[in-house]
């Protein structure tokens, strides 16, 4: 009868589950610097890409306008504005609109209003953005952008 009332004594095991101190450092580390590379470059994309969309946008605005002289014969006067292409201007008898499918059309990637000037300083007229800090001038995205 050996061993009986003695309490049994388990070998302590050492899980080898899981990850130490050091390594999970390392990991942050690694992806602190991916992070710190890839970010820049990722928001420099986005900004560059808000640019785009507004010079996108503002070409469609174009092409509605052309759409809007073609029925009207003329282009919508600055009191009308752009929002003559979503609603008829009240002395408009042959507008065929809309000649745009939301108001929010008029409104650039920063979320103001398109400025419209009848006639432009470049042909006909003139749409365009003040950019991302709504002043005139600035570079990057803060650029104006007008009408091509």
């Amino acid at each position: 009868m050996a061993g009986i009332g003695k309490p049994r004594r388990h070998k302590a095991r050492r899980s080898k589950a899981g990850f130490s101190l050091i390594e999970m450092l390392v990991a942050l580390a690694i992806l602190a610097l991916i992070a710190g590379i890839a970010g820049p470059k990722a928001i420099s994309f986005l900004s560059r890409s808000k640019v785009k969309t507004a010079e996108l946008q503002i070409q469609e605005l174009e092409t509605a306008l052309e759409l809007y002289y073609l029925d009207i014969g003329r282009y919508p006067s600055e009191a009308d504005g752009l929002q003559a292409l979503v609603t008829s201007p009240p002395t408009e008898k042959y507008w065929n609109g809309p000649y745009l499918e939301t108001e929010a059309s008029l409104k650039d990637p920063w979320d103001r209003w398109y400025l419209y000037r009848s006639p432009g300083q470049t042909g006909d007229f003139d749409i365009y953005s003040l950019g991302r800090d709504g002043t005139e001038g600035g570079t990057g995205e803060d650029r104006d952008i007008p009408a091509s």
